[in-house]
């Protein structure tokens, strides 16, 4: 029954993990999509329902900017860099 907490225990951490490297991938779009994200934010800006119809072109624009930077391939990238880290900190620390 202690391996079972055990592997619940490492389980969360991963997930915890997993969440906080989506939302550095999802801060990262947003910079690097960051004229888009203006231009959108301007289209908008006083509207309501039309937004939907009127910044269609932004909204495409933005979403396939937004789409380069937050794919999983972009996510297991950072999986794999972070893993990295993280064997790095053990190996220095068992030094």
């Amino acid at each position: 029954m202690g391996s079972y907490v055990e592997q619940a225990r490492e389980n969360h951490v991963k997930k915890k993990v997993e969440e906080a490297l989506r939302s550095k991938m999802k801060a990262k779009a947003l910079m690097e999509c960051d004229q888009y994200v203006s231009k959108y934010a301007q289209c908008a800006t006083g509207r309501t329902f039309s937004v939907v119809w009127t910044c269609r072109k932004q909204a495409r624009e933005l979403n396939t900017c937004l789409h380069q930077f937050t794919n999983d391939n972009v996510l297991e990238e950072m999986k794999r860099a972070y893993m990295v880290q993280e064997e790095g900190k053990v190996s220095a620390s068992a030094i």
